[in-house]
């Protein structure tokens, strides 16, 4: 029972540093092809490649979305429990993954759920969510990074 902080929190780490490298491969391999910059700096959307890729489902639920935000929550409680050098480390990182899961719940998967139906939707609205989106992923990754480190730092410490 003494060793579950640490498990949790290596779990935590290693599902972080695999969020961190696949956010960065979908926006630099996956995102190019789902929203299309045209020489005007307007977003066209590529909604069949968005549905054929579908990598809410094949992937980022399996990494992120239920394991990542479960670890979340557990190494939050563990963290607001812990004490000695480890406990602000600790619960800065779990609290930095807690807002960039937030913002996956509330914007990304309700976003790209409408981007996937982009035909009942404008090509202003379109425009519009594309560029948020763009503009809110370099937000999720960079928290996704914080915390990251945070945590690695939290590993650096002795108990």
């Amino acid at each position: 029972m003494q060793h579950i902080p640490e498990i949790l929190l290596w779990l935590f780490v290693i599902n972080l540093g695999i969020a961190f490298g696949a956010g960065l491969y979908e926006t630099r391999i996956i995102l190019p092809l789902w929203f299309i910059r045209s020489p005007e700096n307007v977003f066209q959307l590529n909604s069949k490649a968005m549905n054929e890729a579908d990598t809410g489902r094949k992937f980022w639920g399996m990494v992120t979305t239920m394991p990542l935000t479960l670890l979340t929550i557990a190494n939050l409680v563990v963290a607001w429990r812990s004490d000695g050098q480890r406990h602000d480390w600790w619960l800065a990182s779990s609290l930095i993954v807690l807002v960039e899961r937030l913002g996956t719940f509330t914007f990304f998967i309700p976003t790209a759920i409408k981007l996937m139906r982009a035909e009942t939707l404008t090509q202003q609205k379109i425009t519009s969510l594309v560029s948020l989106w763009v503009r809110m992923n370099y937000v999720r990754n960079t928290l996704t990074l914080l915390g990251w480190l945070t945590a690695l730092r939290v590993l650096s410490l002795h108990l």
